[in-house]
């Protein structure tokens, strides 16, 4: 994975020293969050995960986590520091993501959005990504459905 620049910032391999700036921002992002030891988990252990984080002025602004499985690829987690959002840094990380899946060979990739959240499935939308199904219940805080997004990589 080479890190690329583009407006200034830097997206690169995740790092164990990381950690501590991509969980703020994930406790910033989402009303439950991951554990910090989900994310040591994922970055150490699991052989089909790969974690990005994107970097400006050497602090983390936000991060993507993408699981590879054989041809399927799937967005696990995305999210910019509220401070830096609106600035186009989502939608790189977004197209890392795509490209990565690519170069490991995965035929689609997929997601899940909040129904609600509008604004990040108009975002993915941008990307080529379309609605796919419904996770009734999918999100454990409050019970709200998931919209399942996915993009043809082939």
């Amino acid at each position: 994975m080479v890190a690329i620049v583009e407006n200034q910032f830097t997206i690169r391999k995740m790092r164990k020293e990381d950690i501590d700036e991509v969980y703020q921002i994930e406790c910033l992002s989402f009303s439950a969050p991951w554990t910090k030891e989900s994310l040591y988990y994922e970055l150490e252990q699991n052989l089909f995960a790969k974690y990005v984080v994107v970097e400006l002025e050497e602090q983390v602004i936000g991060y993507c986590g993408l699981w590879v499985i054989m041809d399927d690829a799937q967005i696990t987690n995305i999210a910019v520091h509220p401070d830096y959002r609106g600035r186009k840094i989502g939608e790189a990380l977004l197209r890392f993501a795509i490209q990565l899946s690519r170069e490991m060979k995965a035929k689609r990739l997929s997601l899940e959005v909040r129904v609600s959240n509008h604004i990040a499935q108009s975002l993915y939308k941008k990307a080529g990504f379309e609605p796919g199904g419904i996770r009734k219940n999918y999100y454990t805080d409050n019970q709200e459905d998931a919209l399942v997004m996915w993009v043809n990589l082939v």
